[in-house]
């Protein structure tokens, strides 16, 4: 599993001009799975992104979550995270998941976050997507879960 966070002023998702998910201050999510990815990487994932300190406290460390300072989440499944450009001038995107495997780990990675206590917004797994990304910082991780 991998997730690209970056953490925004705001972002937004939108598909054939009406936007369907969008947050002010907090995280935009671009999450991805291989075929081997299980809810436990998922459940790992999901406790690592709700634990995250990247708002800055009173002396200007990054010190405070997303709970600290009302911020939102937006995830946006993007399978492309897991393309392969090494060879050839066309990316090969064989080990990212095929959707009946992804679907399922993408709604339980939503569902545990709002579990979490956190307000998520969503995309649409599949759609052609537009987003927009407001990086504040800007500051932006990779995160990446392989089962072992």
């Amino acid at each position: 599993m991998r997730v690209v966070l970056q953490r925004v002023a705001s972002a937004s998702v939108s598909i054939g001009g009406r936007t369907v998910g969008s947050v002010s201050k907090g995280f935009c999510l671009l999450v991805g799975f291989t075929h081997a990815d299980t809810e436990a990487e998922v459940d790992w994932m999901v406790d690592k992104v709700a634990g995250l300190r990247l708002f800055a406290d009173g002396d200007g460390k990054m010190n405070l979550g997303l709970e600290d300072v009302g911020g939102s989440l937006l995830v946006v499944s993007q399978f492309t995270l897991y393309g392969d450009a090494s060879k050839g001038r066309r990316p090969s995107f064989v080990t990212a998941s095929r959707p009946e495997h992804a679907i399922p780990l993408y709604e339980r990675f939503c569902s545990g976050l709002r579990a979490k206590g956190l307000d998520v917004a969503t995309g649409e797994f599949g759609a052609a997507m537009l987003v927009e990304i407001r990086n504040d910082g800007p500051v932006t991780l990779v995160l990446d879960r392989d089962r072992g």
